[in-house]
């Protein structure tokens, strides 16, 4: 008998998303998801954090439109250290005559590419190192371990700052020493969970079909690890960022005159009294997004993780 693709007439879209007996594939996924999505909107801060990420995301996209000002051209005669509501300028100026406002808008955008391009580098890698090493086990397990425990053993910043101080200074080398010591930690979540699987009776009856190690890691084991990766990814986000922030303040991150938020706050550390909002606007821009990272990451954490469903 052929499954329904959409509900029946006498079932209503909610009981046919919530049927404990799904008639095809498309029904069963529709339903997870449905069943994620309430559990992710019960959490009325999550849902907050959303809305910040799709802000963000919104503003980075029309930088061009949104920005009143050119990011990088100030106006040293006639708007240099102007305070917020002069004019034109929203939040004022910095001491090059520069639109805060327009920095930051366009500063989103340093933001959102720091934290994709290091949560693509990290977490295939920690995925992989963590998946391989805790279905091989013996000595390859402990070897990857081994040099995970040696890139925990250092603070994320300082691990950092070394890698920069040896590639050099600058946005990309900044995202590859942060992506460098960003993936033990997933690669840690993704052995802890191979672990419980890698005995299981779904995984033994794959390898008595023939399936080969390699293809039982990739297929079998690696999409299981999936949904709490993301959930920890979304959760270091705002860590990630704090990171780009402390290595463009210290001049080792995006040089000048890119608007990166960390820059902007070291270039306006001089001004702190009597100028306090040339440091203290990038400061909320990192503050308000850093917090909807994790509050994003609290709702995911609450939906995805099987654990916390069943409670």
């Amino acid at each position: 008998m052929t499954a329904p693709a959409s509900p029946s007439p006498t079932m209503s879209r909610r009981e046919w998303l919530l049927s404990d007996r799904p008639q095809s594939r498309m029904q069963a996924r529709l339903g997870r998801a449905y069943v994620t999505w309430r559990q992710f909107t019960a959490n009325r801060l999550a849902v907050v954090g959303l809305l910040i990420i799709v802000a963000l995301l919104f503003i980075a996209a029309f930088a061009d439109l949104i920005a009143t000002h050119n990011p990088v051209v100030g106006d040293l005669r006639n708007a240099r250290l102007l305070p917020p509501g002069t004019g034109e300028f929203l939040l004022g100026t910095d001491d090059q005559g520069r639109d805060i406002f327009s920095r930051l808008i366009y500063g989103s955008r340093l933001t959102l590419l720091v934290v994709v391009l290091v949560a693509v580098i990290s977490a295939p890698i920690g995925l992989i190192v963590g998946t391989v090493s805790g279905y091989a086990g013996g000595w390859v397990d402990a070897t990857l371990m081994r040099i995970t425990d040696i890139f925990l053993a250092f603070p994320k910043l300082v691990l950092a700052l070394a890698f920069v101080a040896a590639l050099g200074p600058g946005i990309q080398n900044a995202i590859i020493a942060i992506a460098i010591t960003s993936w033990p930690p997933y690669a840690r979540i993704a052995r802890a969970e191979t672990l419980t699987v890698r005995r299981s009776d779904y995984i033994s009856a794959v390898r008595l079909m023939g399936a080969s190690p390699l293809r039982i890691v990739v297929r079998h084991v690696m999409p299981l690890c999936i949904s709490s990766l993301i959930v920890r990814v979304t959760l270091d986000m705002a860590g990630i960022i704090l990171t780009a922030a402390g290595l463009g303040f210290l001049g080792l991150g995006a040089q000048p005159p890119l608007p990166e938020w960390g820059a902007m706050i070291a270039a306006g550390r001089r001004f702190i009294l009597d100028q306090w909002w040339v440091a203290a606007m990038p400061g909320i821009a990192i503050l308000i997004v850093s917090l909807g990272f994790n509050l994003l990451g609290d709702g995911l954490r609450d939906a995805l993780d099987p654990k916390e469903s069943g409670q």
